[in-house]
């Protein structure tokens, strides 16, 4: 019924001209909205150097990194302004003490209103970089989903990783009830969507919405947001 892709499709890095936009500062944390289509870090090649971090110590020198989100993908992204506070960010991460939020515009309506998905991951190696379920091989991977919306032919869903595997949640909503024969994957996903879910969206439907995280200094609870409409 769907025209699974079987190979990734070619990549042409074009990143996005947008300002930087900081959701919060102070003495030790940046908080940015990360723009969909710009890496987190510098790509192996010459062309791929425009990447979140290097705009942001073009404007903040002291910046360090502490985690990455996918290329496409948009939304929280934090970074320490100090060792101390990368240490204490980076341990919360490692610990799986940080958490994230998602949403994602799924092409087809999904059964159910909640669930969890737990299927092991592992990289595709001739198909690389996307990843497959594999039971033998896999690293165990974990994701938490709640329907937040039905459109269309789409759903609006939550998606709480617990685990942080490569492409996790690209892989796992393929894995929702039924999603064969609804075709399901998140709209524009150049590496795993069908043609239909493809050209159902200018860029890949996936931001981090929220990040709950232990201020490094004091420890308390404290959630970041940057809302976006799918």
């Amino acid at each position: 019924m769907f025209d699974w892709p079987t190979t990734p499709k070619p990549f042409t890095y074009t990143p996005p001209s947008a300002p930087l936009r900081v959701l919060h500062e102070d003495a030790d944390l940046l908080v940015l909205s990360k723009p969909a289509g710009l890496l987190s870090v510098p790509g192996r090649a010459a062309d791929h150097a425009d990447c979140l971090q290097s705009r942001v110590v073009e404007e903040y020198p002291e910046s360090l990194l502490v985690h990455r989100l996918d290329m496409e993908t948009s939304g929280v992204f934090i970074m320490a302004r100090n060792k101390a506070a990368q240490r204490h960010l980076g341990l919360q991460f490692e610990r799986k003490h940080a958490k994230k939020t998602y949403i994602a515009r799924i092409f087809g309506e999904v059964e159910g209103e909640e669930g969890e998905i737990d299927l092991p991951l592992r990289c595709d190696w001739d198909r690389r970089p996307m990843q497959i379920v594999c039971f033998e091989h896999g690293r165990p991977a974990k994701t938490l989903w709640r329907v937040l919306e039905r459109a269309d032919n789409t759903t609006l869903l939550e998606l709480t990783p617990l685990t942080g595997r490569s492409h996790q949640l690209r892989v796992h909503v393929k894995n929702l009830p039924n999603a064969a024969s609804r075709g399901h994957v998140i709209l524009g996903d150049e590496f795993y969507a069908h043609d239909a879910a493809l050209g159902a969206a200018p860029r890949l439907l996936l931001h981090a919405l929220s990040l709950t995280i232990r201020h490094p200094n004091g420890g308390e609870a404290i959630t970041f947001r940057d809302e976006a409409e799918f």
